[in-house]
């Protein structure tokens, strides 16, 4: 019996995929089907629950062979994890699941400086929604979650990253794209570009507004930061974005900033990975590299009030 195939039947359980079992494995859906096979006839019985649907079950032999294959993946794991930190070396793939916003425009300095220093690590990044990135994480597809507004859930760990600031943006012809600052009270008159109503930035800023007893008026809704921009660059209406997110717009003049009048707005970012998951050594220097300030600073980190993404 190969240590691979124990690996394979893990992952297959914790992701409850075929398809997620052979992108973690770097193999095919009918190799994993043809590892699990060979697993049921090494034991001669079977090990998943064949029924109707997707769902994939397993046998009370099954749940034994799981947890054990567990154990002996992780003491392997941790095996070649502290070989690595004996000699010294840095090297392997990290899998990074992250929202859009934070993947685009605030990750690539971190990115930057960790690959500079560790050339040998593979960096691989997917761009998810929230609970895209909580379902990485849980079912071991990736190593490293970034989400904003991060819920802790049983079998993960946050870690603090950073906290965006929020800023009232209008197309560069706005009434309001002059000012120095602008009210909520002013935003709540305007029509409003939002993500759509299940995205935490959405409720953390509709949280804003009803701690104001004010609601937004809704034009248009979408369920990723490019589209918003766009929205408002051709005056469709206004929006509240993170600040790092408009830099570039900024610079070309298609859409104006002005700060939120009051005490300031941030968004929390963490960052999140699995529970009792031995940790390689890269993954380790990568989260500290992401604990430390870029050379090239994606945006404002200073503590204030906090929304989501």
């Amino acid at each position: 019996m190969q240590l691979e195939t124990l690996k394979v039947f893990r992952d297959l359980v914790d992701s409850r995929s075929f398809s997620k079992a052979a992108q973690s494995n770097s193999i095919s859906q009918s190799a994993v089907s043809q590892q699990i096979r060979g697993l049921e006839e090494r034991f001669r019985l079977p090990l998943l629950e064949r029924g109707g649907g997707r769902r994939i079950g397993l046998t009370p032999e099954g749940g034994l062979v799981y947890q054990t294959a567990k154990e002996i993946v992780a003491l392997y794991e941790a095996l070649q994890n502290r070989i690595a930190e004996v000699r010294n070396r840095i090297s392997g793939t990290i899998r990074v699941s992250t929202i859009y916003s934070v993947g685009l425009y605030e990750l690539p300095p971190y990115l930057k400086n960790f690959l500079r220093e560790y050339p040998e690590v593979n960096v691989r990044v997917e761009y998810r929604h929230s609970q895209q990135v909580y379902e990485d994480v849980a079912d071991g597809s990736c190593d490293v979650g970034i989400v904003a507004f991060a819920v802790v859930r049983k079998g993960m760990k946050a870690i603090s990253f950073q906290k965006d600031r929020l800023v009232f943006i209008c197309h560069s012809q706005h009434p309001l794209a002059k000012r120095k600052e602008v009210g909520l009270e002013e935003v709540a008159r305007q029509g409003f570009v939002g993500f759509t109503s299940d995205m935490p930035t959405r409720k953390g800023i509709d949280q804003l507004f009803r701690d104001r007893k004010l609601e937004i008026r809704p034009v248009m809704e979408f369920d990723n930061i490019e589209t918003v921009k766009r929205a408002v660059e051709i005056d469709i209406g206004v929006s509240i974005v993170p600040a790092a997110t408009v830099a570039q717009e900024l610079l070309n003049g298609s859409l104006a900033a002005v700060e939120i009048a009051g005490e300031p707005c941030y968004r929390p970012i963490s960052l999140l990975y699995k529970a009792g998951r031995v940790l390689s050594p890269a993954v380790k220097r990568f989260l500290e590299t992401l604990q430390d300030e870029p050379a090239e600073g994606p945006g404002d980190s200073a503590p204030a009030k906090a929304v989501g993404e």
